[in-house]
């Protein structure tokens, strides 16, 4: 049973920011996620803008972390909107209870960049933290929503090239499948309090425009998925999204990848973002997956 302060805050979402945040005009959203960006005072931890092999970014640095163990973080906000700066409490949090640093990529955004220049650029970031001399076995590559999906694909880039793989994934709510075929993306929509059907639908031909079949590096659910490192997977029971993440873990486990899976009652899309008791508990279960995998 969600707790009061989730049951409130779902009430609130649904209600009042869902339908004010869930434009069909994606320049709208992009400007009304910037405004719910954090204040700098409320991030734990040091900012510090930096240079990524070329990619805008951010080193989120808590107090007393070890500098060489890394939470890579790609953020959410369906490939048109977000930034660092929407997300740097969400992943400052994490890797503050995960006792290591963090660091967050601005990567391009469609339309104005569609597929593939946002994997692009995680690669990108990605290659810099191994260039910066930090051991692929003390980073955790994490991502929420698109940012999931970036997660996967960045993993599929790096294993089909021979690259060296960090030591684990976190995926909070991924979107694993562009042709939107679980059946939670039209069973459970009246329950998700933060994604619309319209607004996944207007995203997708703006990220893949001329899409004809399934991409497995933008949609990972359609791809080989041996090789992987181990993952941890979280969905809310109230998710559009539900099916992708539940599917992929499916077929991430039958191809071998060690892959953990937390499903939480009442949740809805990214509820890690919210400060709710369930929150505060999922933030802590993914800090120890990072902290024990980079140990």
């Amino acid at each position: 049973m969600p707790s009061v302060q989730a049951l409130v805050t779902r009430f609130f979402m649904q209600r009042v920011l869902k339908p004010w945040l869930m434009s069909n005009d994606v320049m709208v959203t992009r400007k009304r996620f910037a405004r719910l960006a954090s204040p700098r005072r409320m991030v734990p931890a040091a900012i510090e803008p930096v240079d990524a092999g070329g990619v805008p970014a951010e080193w989120l640095t808590p107090r007393g972390v070890d500098p060489q163990r890394v939470l890579y973080y790609l953020h959410g906000g369906g490939f048109v909107a977000c930034s660092p700066a929407t997300h740097r409490r969400l992943a400052a949090r994490i890797a503050r209870d995960a006792g290591m640093r963090s660091l967050l990529i601005d990567y391009r955004l469609a339309p104005e960049h569609p597929f593939p220049a946002a994997l692009d650029d995680a690669l990108a970031g990605y290659r810099f933290l191994l260039a910066s001399g930090i051991r692929p076995e003390h980073i955790v590559v994490a991502g929420d929503s698109a940012g999931g999906t970036l997660t996967l694909g960045l993993l599929l880039t790096l294993r089909d090239r021979g690259e060296p793989l960090p030591a684990a994934a976190i995926c909070i709510s991924p979107a694993t499948d562009m042709t939107q075929s679980g059946e939670s993306f039209a069973s459970r929509h009246r329950e998700e309090a933060m994604l619309s059907q319209a607004f996944c639908r207007t995203i997708i031909p703006l990220y893949l425009p001329g899409m004809s079949e399934p991409n497995p590096l933008a949609s990972p659910l359609h791809a080989q998925l041996h090789g992987l490192p181990p993952l941890l997977v979280h969905v809310g029971t109230h998710e559009l999204l539900f099916d992708d993440a539940a599917r992929f873990v499916e077929v991430a486990r039958a191809a071998g990848v060690d892959t953990a899976f937390k499903v939480w009652d009442g949740m809805w899309h990214v509820f890690h973002a919210n400060d709710v008791p369930e929150a505060r508990a999922a933030v802590r279960e993914l800090a120890e997956f990072a902290k024990a995998r980079t140990a």
